[in-house]
Order: structure tokens, then C-alpha cells, then sequence
């Protein structure tokens, strides 16, 4: 991923230097185990542990004539090795897959670690959020036209919710991913013994891959990439509704505009959702990645490399952008601005047709077959919709046309929004308990 979207910690966990670093903790954790086994000598440990990983740049130079980038990383770092001769017993009985998969666990782990700590102030923020705004009345809408009176609090909680099941499945995702394998050419421990791939996976807090065919099976990391994609979609949800809210005509919601900002080059008054519009194009590059990743699943055979280069590519974009979107919706969240009386403008802009609803009920328990009363309630409703006479003068004529006494009182009633979201207290107090 790009500089413009990487942030330190994240972009340390997918560095070169680090992915070195790991290499070096992997190879010295299995040449331990073989020492303590005595299966190699004991004395080659201590000056295996302490040569420093070799640089990046060094393992390309060297990678430029192997055309391997293992085999260029173990050279590079036997030459740090002293003496040399210590380093013969590095990768022993190992081949590239147990050193790769090993270390690419841990780097998986360590950034859902990074993402899970984001994820926690999301939901965290979300929940504030949503409980600050449960009586902030707005219009509720479906297919982007006025349904029913709601509060804004409301549509906040949902996405909360979402925001924590994304976070679960994160948690259980990290569990397949963080697997060791050690387990030899074509996964049978034909030259390594078992014992090493546990004593590995101990040092590292993982746990033994159940079964490996020189390579895990790619259908964690795909679980993986899907539950970030997920987390993505999410965090473009949150995005989606500030960009609508924030349209001129509607000018419910707004992020933040700072002082000395620009909204455009060439229009001075330009307030535009950038922020919003960031999120929803970089969640379509975490989505990009599900496919990709996914198709590293069928392998030839015990293995080939082709999920190889799909990784290296995807996985630390997926990760990086994925903590990038969700360092953004925190942000957006924390600043945005709710404008609570142009909600309430907008809730009454419609003449009150956002009540049919409860108005249709109460002319069917005035005597009326539902078929009837739903045509002399749409009646009033579609003249209202096209004179912007008020839908309770519609109502009344075409009602005293009909037949049909209304009670003004009963109807003041149905008319109130606050009526609408009088049960929603459970609701919240399901909210204020996420934690």
C-alpha cells in the first residue's frame, strides 16, 4: 500500500526489515529445539541468536542471482553469522513453506492485534455516539424517500452492532491463521521431527496447523481477508450515511471542516464529504482482495507457488488499508456534526405524509375493510405529494367524502414523532452495554 495511506505501526508489521526480523525468530526457534533434541550441536545456538537479521537490501542484491528469495535471506545471514560454520545448521531439515507460513502467522496475528485495539474505540465511539443522539428525532428513510419518523441514535446502534460482530469475526479468524508448520517437503516430517513444530508454536503463542502439505491451506487466510473486507463494508456504511446526509439538500450530517481547509480549487464554498468519499473508495480495495486470496486455495498438488505472489500483494494492502479505513471512521465519528434541528425540518417537510402509516390503522378501526381504507389514505397522500397541501386537510376531505369520522384528538396523537420511538428504549440499553 501507499505511504499516503499506511500508518507507522501497521506498516512496520509488513516491512521487509521486519519480515527478516521474523525469519530470524523462526529459523533460531527450530535450530533450539533441534539443539535441545540433540539432533545438532549445542554450540551453534548462541552465534545463530546473536548474528543481526540481514538487511533488505542485502537479501536483494543476493536474491538478484539466486532468483530465491529463502535461499538469498539464509546467505545473507550466514555472512552476519560468527563464526560462519554455525550457520550450516540453520533451516535444518525445514523447507521454504515451513519458514514462510511460520513467519507469515505471526505478521497475520500481529496486525489483527493492531486492528482488533482500532476496532474497540470504533465500536467504542459508535456506542457513544448513537446513546448522545437517542432522542435526536430524524426522518427514517427507505429507498431514500421519507418513510417514518426515527432517531438518529437508532441508525448509529445498528452500525455499532455491525462494528462488534466485525470484531468478533476478526477474533475467530485470527485463531486459523495463527498456525505453525514445520512440517518438511511435502508436509510428512520426513526430516524434521514433530516435536519441533509444537516447541515452535509454543514460543510464538500459536498453535500447530492441524495438517500442512508443505503449505497451509489458504482457506484461513481467505477467511481472514473476508472478515477484513467485512470490517471495510462497514466502515463504508458509516461513510455512505454522512455522504447522504450531508448533501446540500438534506444537510443533516457534515464532517468536520477545519480552519484554513479547501473544499475545492475552483468553487470557494465547497464543504465536500472528502473523508466519507476516502473510506468508500479504499473499502473497494480491501473487497478487491477476498477473490485473489481466495484462489490460493487450490493448489497443484502438495504445492505451487501461485498464491505466492497474490499474497504479498494483498495481504499487507488488505491489513494496512483496513487499519487506515478504520483510524478514519473513528475520527469521522468523533467529529462529526448532527445538525438536530434541520432533521426535524426535514422529518416536517413533507406535509406530514411520513404518518400514513398510523393513519391507515386508525381508519381501518374506524369500520373500513384494510383495502379501502389503504386507497383513501393513499388518496390524500398522493394529492398532498402533488398540491403540498397539508396530508391532515387531504385526509379530512377525502375522509368526510368517504364517510369516515376522524377523531382530530386521536389524530394529533398519531401525528407526534416522538410516538414512533417511544419503544426503543431496550434497544439502547443493549447499546450502552457494548462493550
Amino acid at each position: 500500500m501507499i505511504e499516503r495511506y499506511t500508518l507507522p505501526e501497521m506498516g512496520r508489521v509488513w516491512s521487509d526489515r521486519h519480515k527478516y526480523e521474523l525469519w530470524c525468530r523462526v529459523e533460531a526457534l527450530v535450530l533450539e529445539a533441534h539443539a535441545a533434541a540433540g539432533r545438532v550441536p549445542a554450540d551453534v545456538v548462541a552465534p545463530v541468536r546473536a548474528a543481526p537479521p540481514p538487511t533488505p537490501e542485502r537479501v536483494a542484491e543476493i536474491e538478484e542471482t539466486t532468483q530465491h528469495d529463502v535461499i538469498a535471506f539464509l546467505t545473507a545471514w550466514a555472512d552476519n553469522t560468527e563464526p560462519r560454520s554455525a550457520a550450516a545448521y540453520v533451516h535444518h531439515g525445514m523447507t521454504s513453506s515451513d519458514l514462510l507460513d511460520t513467519a507469515l502467522a505471526v505478521q497475520l496475528t500481529e496486525a489483527t492485534d493492531l486492528l482488533l485495539a482500532r476496532l474497540d474505540r470504533l465500536v467504542a465511539v459508535l456506542r457513544d455516539h448513537g446513546l448522545a443522539h437517542r432522542h435526536t428525532i430524524r426522518v427514517g428513510r427507505t429507498h431514500g424517500v421519507h418513510a417514518e419518523p426515527d432517531v438518529w441514535g437508532h441508525r448509529v446502534a445498528d452500525i455499532a452492532f455491525a462494528a462488534a460482530r466485525s470484531r468478533d469475526r476478526l477474533r475467530a479468524a485470527r485463531e486459523r491463521v495463527g498456525v505453525v508448520a514445520i512440517s518438511g517437503a511435502v508436509g510428512t516430517y520426513s526430516l524434521i521431527d514433530p516435536s519441533v513444530e509444537v516447541s515452535v508454536a509454543e514460543a510464538l503463542g500459536l498453535r500447530p496447523a492441524d495438517a500442512s502439505t508443505q503449505v497451509v491451506l489458504r482457506d484461513s487466510i481467505s477467511e481472514w481477508v473476508s472478515a477484513l473486507a467485512i470490517i471495510a463494508t462497514v466502515c463504508e456504511t458509516v461513510a455512505l450515511e454522512v455522504r447522504h446526509g450531508q448533501r446540500t439538500e438534506v444537510r443533516e450530517l457534515s464532517e468536520a471542516f477545519g480552519s484554513g481547509q479547501k473544499g475545492s480549487s475552483a468553487m470557494p464554498h465547497k464543504k465536500n464529504p472528502i473523508r466519507s468519499e476516502r473510506i468508500a473508495g479504499l473499502a473497494r480495495v480491501v473487497r478487491a482482495a477476498v477473490v485473489p486470496v481466495m484462489e490460493g486455495i487450490p493448489l497443484w498438488h502438495e504445492r505451487d507457488i501461485s498464491h505466492s505472489s497474490t499474497e504479498r500483494v494483498f495481504l499487507p494492502d488488505a491489513a494496512i488499508t483496513t487499519d487506515y479505513l478504520l483510524h478514519l471512521t473513528t475520527g469521522l465519528v468523533e467529529n462529526l456534526v448532527v445538525d438536530a434541528d434541520r432533521m426535524r425540518a426535514n422529518l416536517e417537510s413533507t406535509g406530514g405524509l411520513i404518518y400514513t402509516s398510523s393513519v391507515l390503522l386508525e381508519v381501518v378501526e374506524r369500520g373500513l375493510s384494510r383495502e379501502d381504507a389503504y386507497a383513501l389514505v393513499q388518496a390524500a397522500a398522493m394529492e398532498t405529494w402533488n398540491t403540498g397541501t397539508p396530508f391532515r386537510a387531504t385526509l379530512r376531505e377525502r375522509a368526510a367524502s368517504a364517510g369516515v369520522v376522524l377523531d382530530e384528538a386521536r389524530l394529533d396523537e398519531i401525528c407526534r414523532p416522538e410516538r414512533y420511538v417511544a419503544q426503543l428504549d431496550p434497544l439502547f440499553e443493549r447499546l450502552a452495554a457494548l462493550t
